[in-house]
């Protein structure tokens, strides 16, 4: 009888819970149903823009013809470069961007015609790195539970293409560079998609042996460590069958812009960087932000934001659009080149290679606004950096005043302007966000902010997804 009134009595707790999970207010009447309907009313007007819609792509019917006028392609700080690379269907921008930096100043210093680093190269590098970072961001959480967020993280995010600046400067400064006939692509190099998702799911299946492992009575950090290494070399074997074996030595013969023959040497990767780079990268450059969402003259990190476990964590200053510009057109100005990475699918125009905040008039076509400044979009997940780009010309008006700037992409010669992409000064206002700057092109001001002790976000801030 006792048990009896127990069941009856969980039943009704049960039923009045499910009572209260139902809301009665909020939802849809039959009254504001009828409201609702009133904003539509089926004018001539009306009907003609939906038919248009319903038959048509929408950015199509929203291009505002008059931005299409007077496209000036002057620019008046050029920094000059050779060649346009080409990244596929893969999520390296950020590998293809630091080395189209580096490899316009090879170019510039040794007179040379169309010259590449192989990415190839780094790619295979950078991809054993994260698998180590992985593998042993999961010892370090062995202790936490699985629905821990960092935990979560790990096992969303073993491996990936995409990256920031600090994957080109540990890799780089690590694993030393090549020219690009020394590793040329392949077809998991050029299209990425199925080796990484094979990969990651390997990595998640050696996550959770070692979470296994580390339960087993008598099992020490040692003895996982020893385990990941024998996983890392299953990663290794997968990645050669993939992308091919990286050369130890290499003889290669260096052309003058004419194509002769200059010098024929052998080297290591480490030596060809040294020769053909030479910078130290870990400390010569500086990455910016502008993040008007968070507070502008702080040094901010965030967490597992490396491409290698003995990397540095990304770490940045937020400043104001027009600090950022300053150094830019330094930069520019002294023919240098620059990391640079933005929201390139907003108001473009692919066909022309335009960025442009007017090229679109979707409050036209809706019949509404879309008001959102950038601090909004950034808080509302609207808006945030998602390819990077090598930042090469500004156009400044008489009184020095930028009117348009000029990035080098890598999706080919085909693409955009003869492979590059042009943006308004307003459009580089609302969608850029990360620049690296050598530090001679910092103020003083600027380079004291990161003696600050950094604030540290975490690894699933929404605002820093791995440009691709």
């Amino acid at each position: 009888m006792k048990q009896k009134n127990l069941w009856i009595a969980a039943l009704a707790l049960g039923i009045t819970l499910s009572a209260h999970g139902q809301q009665s207010g909020g939802g849809i009447s039959p009254t504001m149903l009828q409201q609702i309907k009133q904003s539509y009313q089926g004018t001539p007007t009306d009907k003609a823009i939906r038919n248009a819609i319903t038959n048509n792509d929408i950015n199509k019917l929203a291009v505002n013809g008059e931005s299409k006028n007077n496209l000036d392609t002057y620019f008046s700080n050029k920094v000059e470069s050779k060649g346009i690379s080409n990244q596929r269907s893969s999520g390296r921008c950020w590998l293809f961007t630091g080395l189209n930096v580096f490899r316009a100043q090879a170019i510039a210093k040794y007179d040379m015609g169309d010259f590449q680093f192989s990415q190839n190269y780094s790619f295979f590098w950078d991809q054993l790195e994260k698998a180590n970072l992985f593998l042993q961001g999961i010892i370090d959480t062995r202790l936490k539970p699985m629905d821990d967020k960092m935990v979560e993280w790990l096992f969303k995010n073993p491996i990936g293409d995409g990256g920031q600046f600090t994957g080109v400067s540990d890799i780089l400064t690590k694993y030393g560079v090549v020219p690009a006939e020394v590793m040329v692509e392949t077809n998991s190099s050029n299209s990425t998609g199925r080796m990484s998702n094979l990969i990651g799911l390997k990595l998640k299946e050696y996550g959770l042996q070692l979470r296994d492992l580390s339960t087993t009575k008598g099992t020490t950090v040692a003895d996982l460590e020893k385990k990941k290494t024998e996983m890392l070399g299953t990663i290794y074997r997968m990645l050669v069958l993939n992308l091919g074996e990286p050369p130890t030595k290499f003889t290669w013969t260096r052309k003058d812009a004419k194509g002769n023959p200059v010098e024929t040497k052998e080297y290591t990767p480490q030596s060809f960087f040294q020769e053909y780079i030479g910078d130290d990268l870990k400390n010569n450059y500086v990455m910016l932000m502008n993040d008007p969402s968070r507070d502008y003259y702080k040094l901010y990190e965030i967490d597992y934001d490396r491409h290698a476990y003995d990397g540095k964590n990304w770490t940045y200053v937020n400043l104001p659009i027009e600090d950022i510009k300053q150094m830019a057109i330094a930069s520019i100005k002294d023919s240098t080149m620059m990391y640079f990475s933005c929201d390139v699918g907003k108001f473009f125009d692919r066909d022309r290679g335009i960025l442009d905040v007017n090229f679109y008039d979707y409050g036209s076509l809706m019949g509404t606004t879309f008001g959102m400044d950038k601090k909004q979009r950034i808080q509302t997940f609207a808006s945030g950096s998602s390819h990077a780009m090598t930042l090469m010309a500004v156009d400044l008006n008489k009184d020095g005043k930028p009117v348009k700037w000029m990035v080098e992409n890598s999706w080919g010669a085909a693409s955009g302007y003869q492979g590059h992409l042009i943006m308004t000064d307003e459009w580089f206002n609302e969608y850029m966000f990360r620049l690296v700057v050598e530090t001679k092109y910092v103020p003083a001001k600027v380079m004291e902010l990161f003696k600050q002790k950094p604030i540290r976000l975490p690894a699933w801030d929404p605002m820093f997804a791995e440009e691709k």
